[in-house]
């Protein structure tokens, strides 16, 4: 067995990873890019840049905590999702550094969406990776993507698994409506973190009906619902609140639509949302699915090294 190096660029975060197969054990790095305060977002051009200053010592990092083994390949995200049209210039940044790093050490190099990569990461923090060999449902939920996947063993086995879109936001994404009500609410970005811990201090439970298409939801209300609250004077407890329940509400309605019509899969929660407090805990113990702790949720370069190992044929459980 040996070593492989991991590479991701995210919209929001660089992140390198080393995983050693047979110690099981990953050796990490990430940095966020820098936002400017009141912002909700970067434009592409200015995450590149950022992608090109944080990735030189992020590897070293990862190299030098992982003992500087000798690597067996190196695995890369190099869109966000596995489909033909999927493509953001920020992962371009990886792709060349990890297309560099393969070459200088003569090994393979394996290219893999960021969507697997947060699915793969959530399997080996849950130690569910044998998972991959029956069909499963993982819900994909971040500043960029609300999405339940069906995946399944690659028939062509050209992949580690394939991955099919079966529901989704038809507007909104659920970490935007949470970065967009932290802005409001003078939070800092991303305002995931900051927002749970604020919601968990509302003194009332809220209970919200989601908008929903079949097994779709629409999320764009929440932050409009959540500008009324802060025009009325409503607490940021409770408008913190209000907005994870109502990502709560829709997620929860999305799961029961796709277990109704795809059976009792098992199911996993990947993504940057989905280490809520209170979206773990009460989804988790309705539905009985596997969240992946907080670090292996948001965004990392640590599924993406577990991946190459997986494509090179390293035996996995």
């Amino acid at each position: 067995m040996g070593s492989y190096l991991g590479i991701d660029t995210s919209n929001y975060t660089t992140s390198a990873a080393v995983f050693a197969p047979s110690q099981n054990c990953l050796s990490s790095f990430r940095g966020l890019l820098p936002v400017k305060e009141g912002n909700i977002g970067l434009k592409q051009s200015d995450a590149v840049f950022a992608h090109v200053k944080n990735l030189p010592s992020l590897i070293s990092l990862a190299m030098e905590d992982a003992g500087r083994p000798a690597l067996s390949g190196v695995g890369v995200s190099v869109r966000p999702r596995d489909q033909e049209e999927s493509y953001m210039p920020c992962f371009l940044v990886g792709k060349l550094a990890a297309s560099a790093a393969a070459e200088s050490a003569n090994v393979p190099l394996h290219c893999f969406s960021h969507q697997a990569g947060h699915i793969a990461a959530a399997l080996f923090a849950t130690g569910k990776l044998s998972w991959r060999e029956h069909p499963f449902l993982a819900f994909h939920v971040s500043g960029g993507t609300t999405e339940c996947l069906l995946v399944e063993p690659d028939k062509e086995g050209m992949l580690v698994f394939s991955i099919r879109k079966i529901a989704g936001s038809l507007d909104l994404k659920a970490g935007q409506a949470i970065d967009r009500v932290g802005v409001m609410l003078n939070l800092g970005f991303p305002a995931g973190p900051e927002l749970d811990r604020l919601a968990q201090k509302c003194e009332r439970k809220i209970t919200v009906s989601p908008t929903m298409k079949g097994a779709n939801c629409c999320l764009s209300g929440i932050e409009n619902q959540c500008r009324k609250l802060i025009d009325t004077g409503t607490s940021p407890e409770e408008v913190a609140e209000y907005c994870i329940a109502s990502i709560e509400a829709a997620v929860d309605a999305m799961t029961a639509a796709v277990l109704k019509e795809y059976g009792n899969l098992p199911l996993l929660y990947a993504g940057g949302v989905m280490s809520n407090f209170q979206i773990q805990k009460n989804l988790g113990k309705k539905y009985g699915g596997v969240f992946a702790p907080a670090s292996y949720s948001s965004d990392n370069a640590c599924g993406i090294a577990v991946l190459a190992a997986l494509q090179a044929g390293e035996n996995l459980t």
